[in-house]
């Protein structure tokens, strides 16, 4: 009986090792059509079956009349609170296909979050404040990100095998999701440069948009 208790606990502790070992790093370069690095692009990723901790909680938050941050993802299932750190009141509300909603004039944080529950692009405005706009991208996939200010997204341990990639941003021609094709990550990690196509703006995407911005995002994001 012990000589089983002791193969049972050495064979656990193989698969953990074994699992350890194979953990690699994936950094990914975002950049525009130009090759200058592209903030607010998310990238997902499709991969072997593992154990994949997911916050099932995140915020939203409103910030100097705007969306903070103004791309957030998110994975399916999760409850998204939409605090207020304005001194203004706000009324967030979207008609997107993957989630309609409305949260009523309000200050502070309202006292129930919200359910994405579908997978696809969320465009936020605000009924008092028709410059706001702000994208919760909802997806299925077990790892996602959003690119900083360099373009640079990193995945630690990752585990090594093969992955479908997957690409958006907000300022792409029909704002619908596209394919980064397939990788393969190593055990010593992988680095790799993608190029998604955008559409040229006059001004900076931090930059306040434009009054109109939230019907022209939504008209693009109800194509899903």
């Amino acid at each position: 009986m012990r000589s089983v208790f002791f193969s049972v606990v050495l064979v656990m502790f193989s698969v953990i090792f074994s699992v350890s070992v194979s953990a690699a790093n994936f950094e990914a370069d975002i950049v525009d059509q130009q090759g200058k690095p592209l903030k607010f692009a998310v990238l997902t990723l499709q991969g072997p079956p593992g154990n994949v901790a997911i916050a099932l909680k995140a915020d939203m938050d409103q910030r100097d009349q705007q969306f903070a941050p103004h791309v957030l993802a998110v994975h399916s299932g999760t409850q998204i609170a939409f605090p207020n750190s304005d001194n203004v009141r706000h009324q967030v509300y979207s008609f997107s296909p993957a989630k309609r909603f409305e949260l009523r004039l309000y200050e502070g944080t309202p006292s129930l979050p919200v359910l994405f529950d579908k997978a696809g692009v969320v465009v936020l405005g605000c009924n008092i404040h028709d410059s706001m706009l702000g994208y919760v991208y909802v997806t299925d996939d077990p790892w996602f990100a959003v690119s900083g200010g360099d373009g640079a997204i990193k995945f630690d341990q990752l585990a090594a095998g093969h992955y479908k990639v997957t690409l958006w941003h907000p300022d792409s021609a029909d704002m619908q999701p596209v394919s980064g094709g397939e990788i393969d990550v190593p055990v010593n990690g992988l680095r790799q440069r993608f190029t998604l196509p955008v559409q040229p703006k006059d001004t900076d995407m931090d930059m306040t948009p434009a009054p109109s911005a939230f019907g022209d995002a939504f008209k693009k994001a109800a194509h899903e």
